[in-house]
């Protein structure tokens, strides 16, 4: 940073920086466009992190972020109780939820395993999940997990886990994008279309 900005100057971009797709370099424009915008933006973000800081909790039956406790889909009544979709992050029920495919309930993990992060079962919301499709009312639980080496190291312990449970625990489909032409597809993505094909 330039001699010239002052330390508060510094501590916004520096805190900026940490936010996940903002390094330094874009931390210093947004810095800098918040500082020109203050009436705009900056006071309005401003206010808007403190609310969200002092109003927002973390559910404690599903995992997501609301400013209730059960959050607003746990406690919508006209969502059916017997499916939970089993997402990594909040960022994964949201995309969820804007595809408007899906009217249960959630369960979010808060990660995957991952050997090399040191992130083992204890450190993920599992017990809760189990708790929860244990219950009478639960029939089917679906994982919805990346498809990337610890998202699917996690769905099959979590199906190991849930084999006690009297649920059927299914997995998102995966294969050929809408829209996606095959010749621009990678490899893998070909072969899972072609072992998850259905009849047209």
């Amino acid at each position: 940073m330039a001699a010239s900005a002052g330390p508060e100057i510094e501590r916004l971009i520096s805190l900026l920086a940490k936010l996940p797709g903002l390094g330094p370099r874009s931390a210093r424009r947004a810095a800098l466009a918040l500082l020109k915008r203050r009436d705009q933006l900056l006071r309005p973000l401003a206010d808007a992190l403190a609310e969200a800081a002092a109003r927002v909790k973390v559910c404690a039956r599903c995992g997501s972020l609301d400013t209730q406790d059960p959050c607003a889909i746990c406690a919508d009544n006209s969502r059916d109780p017997a499916l939970i979709c089993v997402v990594e992050e909040v960022g994964a029920l949201w995309a969820m939820e804007r595809a408007s495919a899906f009217r249960g309930r959630y369960h979010v993990l808060g990660g995957l395993l991952s050997a090399l992060d040191g992130v083992g079962p204890e450190a993920l919301r599992v017990n809760g999940l189990v708790a929860r499709a244990s219950d009478a009312g639960v029939r089917e639980v679906i994982l919805a997990l990346p498809a990337t080496v610890d998202g699917q190291t996690t769905a099959h312990y979590l199906a190991d886990r849930l084999a006690g449970a009297e649920v059927s625990v299914t997995m998102l489909a995966r294969g050929v994008p809408v829209g996606g032409e095959l010749d621009w597809l990678d490899d893998g993505t070909i072969a899972q279309a072609m072992r998850a094909r259905r009849p047209a």
